[in-house]
């Protein structure tokens, strides 16, 4: 049975876009990742990630995808969200993966803005029409565009919001009035999807984060929006600069490689990672225990 959602918070509101583990040799640690997905909802997340970028999706197969999300649902799929990554820059791929997911079990879908071939706008809306059409489960959005090249413009978020199943944005635009346009006028319920800005997007009508630092994080994380939340804006305030120096380290480079030398750092599943992606050198790692131990997180 999967959790209880609301048209308010469809997929919960503290996410993890979780990385997916790999054992020495570089192949899919199922265990490891069941492990520590029980590990990320223990700590507080009612929703997690699988496949995304942050799970190295550009370099697992379809079918390691599909065998992620049925062990991640089988240890933590009655306390949280699964929602799978589908997202690529071909639409008929992508409904592949959407369908592989629902097959699979998950409860939701997350679909990035197709990367590298820039579509234009009707392209956007045709191609993730196309993806919610294809199955029964409720959707994403995923806007980001410093990795797709392309933005998704307020007056396709608009059109889209129309679609039944469309029922959520992750945003990683970094333009709260952009983002304040779009919430007012979509209607749909809104993700941070830059955990530097977790805090101002709340202010503009954010209703939770998908994070990559809630790796490390989340109980503090959930504090500072259940602060938000009961009016205590001071508390979250200094929640949020508490946490500032984790933000900073975690994307001194691509934050799957940090997030992972972080993991490994506290015992917990991570292993190595996929070429072109390579580990924190020896210097890097000082620095991020730097970043860590500044932010109050215990290695």
């Amino acid at each position: 049975m999967a959790p209880i959602s609301t048209p308010q918070t469809p997929f919960g509101r503290v996410l993890t876009a979780m990385v997916t583990p790999l054992t020495a040799d570089g192949a899919l640690d199922l265990d490891g990742a069941q492990r520590l997905a029980a590990h990320l909802v223990d700590a507080g997340n009612d929703g997690l990630i699988i496949n995304g970028t942050t799970g190295e999706s550009p370099t697992t197969s379809d079918a390691e995808k599909a065998d992620l999300v049925r062990a991640v649902l089988e240890a933590v799929g009655d306390r949280a969200h699964i929602v799978a990554g589908v997202g690529t820059n071909d639409t008929h791929h992508s409904i592949e993966l959407a369908r592989a997911a629902e097959k699979a079990g998950a409860h939701g879908l997350l679909t990035v803005t197709p990367y590298y071939n820039k579509p234009p706008q009707e392209g956007l809306y045709r191609h993730f029409k196309a993806i919610a059409d294809s199955t029964e489960l409720p959707v994403m959005l995923y806007d980001i565009p410093g990795r797709s090249g392309v933005p998704i413009s307020t007056e396709t978020i608009v059109r889209l919001a129309e679609h039944p199943r469309i029922v959520a944005n992750k945003d990683a635009k970094g333009d709260l009035g952009r983002a304040s346009w779009a919430i007012t006028r979509s209607g749909l319920a809104w993700y941070s999807g830059d955990d530097m800005l977790n805090l101002p997007l709340l202010s503009v009508g954010a209703i939770g984060f998908v994070s990559v630092v809630s790796h490390v994080v989340t109980p503090e994380l959930r504090a500072m929006l259940e602060a938000y939340n009961s009016g205590d804006v001071r508390k979250a305030t200094e929640i949020h600069q508490k946490l500032l120096p984790v933000f900073t380290g975690m994307f001194r480079t691509q934050g799957v490689i940090t997030t992972k030398a972080a993991l490994a750092l506290q015992g917990l599943p991570a292993g190595p990672l996929r070429l072109p992606l390579v580990e924190l050198s020896a210097q890097e790692t000082e620095q991020l225990k730097i970043d860590l131990a500044a932010g109050g997180v215990h290695l």
